[in-house]
């Protein structure tokens, strides 16, 4: 074996480094100078801490605050939605009710959050002929209420506010005012109606006189019987128009199709125009289209309008009956090709008691414009010399909420 090396312990000496003062104090100015930044930068953020502290302080404060005005004004239209005598319902993107106010309960009766619309307008309305108008049918009270519902434009989803007002008193006050309008008509009228109803009467009782004569013929006592006749005709259906006039209302409501009232006219009036020598024209435009009113009243109106066209006309002329549809209403009208009407007349041929024939009543007209205002429609005259004259009826179509 090799021997062991001598192990020998050797001292290494560390020379200290000269220290270069001048660097040194370099490296100390370069800390302070670094030290002085630091804190000011130190102190800066500080102060920022400070302000946005206060900020903050000032922020949470103005938002307290709008949340108690927020608070104050929601109490507010709390109370005020509460308060109103008008119903308020709130539906959302699927026609589901998610708000009501007390007036909607108290008018349509409960439950109503959580129903959707069309079911409370199948289980608790009924349409009338007047649009956006409705009958209220509620199993709890046997009491019916005529309602107006008015609806918002809906939002970006769906949803929109429907305002509903009882109109029963008001309704059946306007009907009160309409009639007592009729009334005061017919009494400043009085002189003319009674002078209207002596002329036939005494045409008629001066016929019949002459019926007791032993010196007539059988053809002249048959002749004065028939003009006794026609003159007590001439009576009742003036009397006729006169309690027509004071009506003025619809009364019994029913869904019909437009096209089956036209045949019903024409039923009725094409063989009286064809004795005439007239000929009926029909232009049916309105296809399956239907309306809820007084199905006999409108009747009524329509042959009223015809047969002043049938006076109007002369043989060989035409009278046409159109219907027709606008985006919001029903269009009925009838045209002649007579001698048209006076634009002066024409302000005045809806008076009751104005007429331009001797044999006419004055009333047929007014009662027109009455029927057709009753089911929240309109009359227009339109008519010249050279066009003849007609008259158009607009009517609102069947429309739900």
């Amino acid at each position: 074996m090799p021997p062991n090396p001598v192990q020998t312990n050797k001292v290494i000496e560390i020379k200290p480094v000269p220290v270069d003062q001048e660097q040194l104090q370099l490296a100390f100015a370069a800390f302070n100078e670094a030290s002085e930044q630091l804190s000011g930068v130190y102190q800066e953020l500080q102060h920022q801490v400070a302000q946005l502290t206060g900020e903050l302080a000032i922020a949470n404060g103005e938002l307290h605050r709008q949340l108690i005005a927020k608070e104050n004004l929601s109490q507010q239209l709390s109370l005020l939605l509460n308060a109103l005598p008008g119903g308020v319902i709130a539906l959302n993107g699927q026609e589901c009710i998610e708000q009501v106010n007390p007036a909607a309960i108290s008018i349509l009766g409960e439950p109503l959050l959580g129903m959707t619309w069309h079911q409370v307008i199948q289980e608790r309305l009924a349409a009338t002929a007047i649009i956006n108008e409705w009958h209220t049918k509620r199993q709890d009270t046997s009491e019916q209420r005529r309602i107006r519902i008015e609806s918002s434009a809906t939002d970006s989803t769906g949803r929109r506010i429907l305002l509903v007002n009882d109109i029963t008193e008001a309704y059946a006050l306007q009907d009160q005012i309409r009639r007592n309008q009729r009334l005061t008509s017919m009494g400043e009228m009085a002189a003319n109606l009674a002078h209207q109803l002596r002329t036939p009467l005494s045409t008629a009782l001066l016929y019949a006189n002459h019926l007791g004569s032993d010196a007539l013929t059988p053809a002249e006592r048959q002749r004065f019987a028939t003009k006794t006749i026609e003159r007590m005709h001439h009576l009742e259906h003036l009397i006729n128009d006169m309690l027509r006039f004071v009506k003025g209302e619809i009364t019994q409501l029913e869904n019909f199709g437009i096209s089956h009232l036209l045949t019903e006219l024409r039923q009725v009036i094409e063989p009286q125009m064809t004795q005439y020598g007239l000929q009926l024209i029909v232009h049916d435009l309105c296809e399956t289209e239907s309306l809820m009113t007084d199905r006999q009243a409108l009747c009524g109106a329509m042959l009223n309008l015809l047969e002043n066209a049938m006076q109007a006309s002369s043989p060989g002329d035409q009278i046409i009956l159109t219907s027709n549809l606008e985006e919001e209403n029903i269009v009925l009208s009838v045209h002649d090709d007579g001698p048209g009407i006076d634009a002066a007349l024409q302000e005045r041929l809806f008076e009751p008691f104005f007429t331009t024939r001797s044999e006419g009543t004055g009333l047929g007209l007014a009662i027109v414009r009455g029927v057709i205002q009753s089911m929240g429609g309109s009359v227009q005259i339109n008519s010249s010399p050279d066009t003849g004259t007609e008259f158009v009826i607009r009517l609102p179509r069947n429309k739900g909420d």
